[in-house]
């Protein structure tokens, strides 16, 4: 009961956002129109399921992590001018990498120059959370409005099976140390984000044999502080090639018992971090070397 009466005052106090953005609410993906901005190159931890791609490589992948060329914050402007003529239903624009979107200063640059500019787009951001108790304060001070966190385990010792190392503070940490650091600073920073007003989602990448039966720990651990959790089915690639997908009967019984504590999300279509236009749209194919982005009606998911 005081778990429901929780989720009915998130959802009034974030109604006018929800109402708007498509990874947010299943019912806007044939509706709204999104953009990210693969202003964002660089990383700072080392996940095993992760390998970013970049032009060529990346024409024919529909995934987290690839884009057809990293844009610089100077570009911007005129991108979402030209694509806002193209698109009058595009209302969210986020950043999502190719690399974690708080280790770039371009994702502050771009950030200030959507809220000077396109004051009525909606910012979003996703990153892995390691950077975000420092940065929570200066997101919300830029009037982003919603932020996803990748969290994939809340137990060191499940963790580093999934993330190798983490870069903080000028220092490599790996195994359980890198994994308590990143953990740590997740929960400080969705905490703290929070606190800002932040309408949070939390990510997780569901990983049969590595963190089945964990992920309702996460719920569990976010239920206060998270508006929503995403659980998205691993790719098996890089060196989790070798893993399976989780099943449909495992996925769908993994949210049903995740949603005791935090409301789930449904309908992911694991984005580019190139991807334009509406969630509900088939992908179209990159063609060629020369690709003009604004030629297209959307580029990918």
């Amino acid at each position: 009961m005081e778990n429901n009466i929780k989720k009915k005052k998130l959802m009034s106090k974030f109604a006018h956002i929800t109402k708007v953005h498509p990874c947010y609410n299943e019912k806007l993906h044939d509706k709204i129109g999104r953009v990210h901005l693969p202003v964002a190159p660089r990383c700072n931890i080392a996940c095993r399921f992760c390998k970013r791609s970049l032009g060529d490589e990346s024409s024919c992948e529909n995934r987290p992590g690839v884009a057809h060329h990293i844009m610089k914050p100077e570009e911007v402007e005129d991108y979402l001018n030209e694509l806002i003529k193209k698109m009058p239903n595009l209302k969210v624009v986020g950043i999502a990498g190719p690399g974690d979107s708080l280790f770039n200063k371009e994702t502050f640059e771009t950030l200030e120059i959507i809220d000077e500019k396109f004051p009525d787009l909606i910012k979003c951001l996703s990153t892995n959370g390691l950077l975000l108790p420092k940065y929570a304060k200066k997101l919300a001070d830029l009037n982003l409005k919603t932020l996803t966190v990748t969290v994939n385990a809340v137990r060191p010792e499940i963790l580093k099976e999934i993330v190798d190392w983490i870069y903080y503070e000028g220092k490599v940490h790996k195994g359980e140390e890198g994994a308590e650091i990143l953990i740590k600073n997740q929960i400080e920073g969705v905490e703290k984000a929070h606190d800002e007003g932040l309408i949070v989602k939390i990510n997780t990448v569901l990983i049969p044999e590595i963190n089945l039966n964990h992920v309702v720990d996460i719920a569990k651990t976010f239920k206060d502080t998270a508006y929503l959790q995403n659980i998205i089915p691993l790719i098996p690639i890089y060196k989790m090639e070798n893993l399976r997908k989780p099943t449909c009967e495992e996925i769908s019984r993994v949210r049903d018992e995740c949603e005791e504590y935090l409301q789930q999300f449904r309908a992911c279509r694991q984005c580019r971090a190139d991807a334009v236009g509406l969630l509900g749209e088939e992908p179209l194919k990159n063609k060629g070397k020369e690709l003009n982005i604004f030629d297209l009606k959307h580029f990918s998911h």
